[in-house]
């Protein structure tokens, strides 16, 4: 009861206030200067720089393209009504009923989770205040609200509205935003599109089609459901449009690193704020190379094109390429197709590693004392785990092949060995190294860590690799340099980590094995080959569902994932060499080496001939079983 009370003495205020203030102005002959609106500049648009200083992209807002009210169809209409201001053509300016409404819902729940707010009141913080909710500004934007009822007609307050609300995107008013998302004026849309644009307004960093397609769609059927129950539409065109599917035209298609450009909006927005990016004229350099980046989407492409076909017909996947010294990303793919999925594959999609962890577990026996001449048996044998599971662990050919060298080992990827040697240097070294080549983990002590049972994202996972490329140091990779304002003040700059992780001979043992193992690739591959030096790892995880290769030359690492985002097999024995690497390979040969043709190593190294298998020494090359490793 004394809540309720207080809630009434609040409201019998607010509603006196308001009066008050209505009257006081309204007696003063009070005019609102709608030039503003009229007037609009959309001030300078930030422009995205490539490595070479060209602009490759840019955030503007769209120009706003007036419409007349006349012009539009009663459907669209109805559908802002409903979804905004059902009692837009009788109330004043403000809605009593639904005030007193807000506060009684808001009290209840102890939080602000209802507004009341006009479509004038709209208007009136479009054209006169900011995004701050302060009482006294809300009181102000109430008596706005009035005055311009009592200046304007509904229908002209409709149409500035109208020709001036956000949609997210840079995106304002309705014909511009459906020229934007239907390539169609504002007077052409359909039931189901006019909700669709009613939706947005709510939220446009929610509910915008172009960012959010699942949660607009969801939206806009609320927005159909509010029309049915005012009785703008029947429930025959109700249902009908209910379902029917959102569609976008394809403008997206044909930008360059789509996915890319979407991560620097958001960060963006969030570092300076929306009209800063859309109208403050910043100069953002990023780090990518659009040669190399047209060539990777062009390869990425051309392989799902061809992989959808022949094994699951959504595949998809990720590419990151980065400047091997100093982590710059120079192409990024993340994903087939940024019109029918904004999801960044290459930033954001988390899957386990699989046999690309390899490197890191002969890095730390090397740092345990171990030798790449060392052998152990391949064979097969069994584990009990804690829950008393035995664990039967196999090669991915099913074959074992005895006594091997852990150079041997780690060039054909053989799992028997891997976790042999994972249990007997521990998985505590393992870890801690992985942890300083920046994977996050959770990592778990368990045997099945030598066949990467732990989850990164393709950036995690070219940063940890090319470790090996760049002697042993870590280097962050990143895709923005620095950012300046209209006056040229540079107003961010990354600061890129770097660390030294593993000690230059163990790293150049490691690169050196892992040189035979791009050796060996290269012998199914006559025909086209890079031009320069290269090491590589595969990795493939359970039934296939994720295939992996990353590989480095001496300029360029570059990671590469296939599988479906589901995370569901993409085939029975389909492995990377006939997924990722072709990617890879196509990729490389494209943005060929120009400068380092051949990786660089300690200078106390000494080769070493060996027999692969036996690790006893060899003296002649020629051999077939020999193989030089670095000691």
């Amino acid at each position: 009861m004394r809540n309720y009370l207080y809630s009434l003495i609040i409201i019998l205020f607010l509603a006196s206030a308001i009066a008050c203030g209505a009257l006081f102005a309204l007696f003063h002959n009070a005019w609102i200067d709608f030039t503003p609106l009229e007037q609009y500049r959309p001030g300078t648009p930030s422009v995205l720089l490539d490595d070479a200083g060209n602009e490759w992209a840019r955030f503007e807002l769209d120009k706003r393209k007036p419409i007349e009210l006349d012009s539009l169809p009663q459907h669209l209409i109805d559908a802002f009504i409903a979804a905004e201001d059902w009692q837009f053509f009788s109330h004043p300016g403000i809605s009593f009923k639904g005030i007193a409404r807000s506060l009684l819902i808001n009290m209840y729940h102890g939080r602000r989770v209802q507004g009341a707010s006009t479509i004038t009141q709209q208007l009136v913080k479009l054209l006169f205040f900011d995004a701050r909710k302060t009482f006294s500004r809300k009181i102000k934007e109430q008596l706005y609200a009035l005055i311009i009822e009592r200046q304007f007609t509904k229908q002209q307050i409709l149409q500035a509205y109208l020709n001036h609300i956000y949609f997210g995107c840079g995106i304002y008013g309705v014909e511009a935003a459906s020229q934007r998302f239907w390539n169609k004026s504002a007077a052409e849309l359909t039931v189901d599109e006019a909700a669709m644009l009613a939706a947005v307004v709510k939220s446009p960093g929610l509910y915008c089609p172009l960012l959010c397609p699942l949660s607009g769609e969801r939206r806009r059927n609320v927005v159909l459901n509010s029309m049915r129950k005012c009785g703008f539409i029947s429930r025959a065109t109700h249902d009908e449009a209910k379902k029917i599917p959102l569609t976008l035209i394809d403008a997206d298609r044909n930008q360059c690193a789509p996915h890319l450009k979407e991560t620097l909006r958001q960060l963006l927005e969030e570092l300076f704020g929306n009209d800063q990016l859309y109208r403050g004229g910043l100069v953002i350099q990023t780090t990518l190379n659009i040669h190399a980046q047209k060539e990777a989407e062009k390869m990425f492409n051309a392989q799902c094109v061809q992989l959808r076909k022949t094994l699951v017909s959504d595949i998809d996947g990720g590419l990151i390429a980065i400047e091997s010294n100093t982590g710059a990303i120079k192409a990024i793919v993340g994903g087939f197709d940024f019109v029918s999925s904004k999801f960044n594959r290459a930033l954001q999609a988390r899957r386990q590693i699989g046999s690309t962890i390899k490197p890191l577990i002969y890095t730390a026996a090397l740092q345990q004392g171990k030798s790449f001449a060392d052998t152990m048996i391949d064979e097969p044998f069994e584990l009990v785990e804690s829950n008393g599971t035995v664990w039967h662990p196999n090669n991915f050919n099913k074959r074992f092949n005895g006594e091997e060298t852990l150079a041997y080992a780690l060039s054909h990827s053989n799992n028997i060995v891997t976790i042999k040697l994972l249990l007997e240097i521990g998985a505590a070294p393992v870890i801690d190294l992985a942890k300083k080549c920046h994977l996050p983990g959770p990592f778990h002590s368990y045997p099945s860590l030598a066949l990467g049972t732990i989850d990164a994202t393709l950036f995690e996972l070219v940063g940890m690799f090319n470790v090996f490329a760049n002697n042993g140091t870590y280097v962050e990779p990143h895709f923005i340099r620095w950012v300046k304002d209209a006056w040229g003040t540079k107003i961010y700059k990354k600061e890129v980590v770097q660390e030294s992780v593993i000690d230059q001979r163990t790293v150049g043992q490691v690169t050196q094995v892992l040189k035979h193992g791009l050796y060996r690739v290269r012998k199914s591959f006559p025909d086209k080959w890079i031009n320069s030096e290269g090491i590589c790892k595969t990795g493939t995880t359970n039934d296939s569902r994720t295939c992996w290769f990353v590989g480095s030359t001496p300029e360029l690492t570059t990671a590469v994932y296939i599988g479906c985002d589901d995370n569901r097999s993409i085939g029975q024995d389909v492995y990377p060499l006939r997924t990722a690497f072709p990617i890879w390979l196509n990729f490389n040969c494209a943005v060929p080496s120009t400068t380092r043709m051949r990786f660089t190593f300690d200078p106390s190294l000494r080769e070493y001939c060996m027999d692969e298998k036996t690790g006893q020494r060899v003296y002649d090359i020629r051999d077939p079983d020999a193989v030089t490793i670095l000691v």
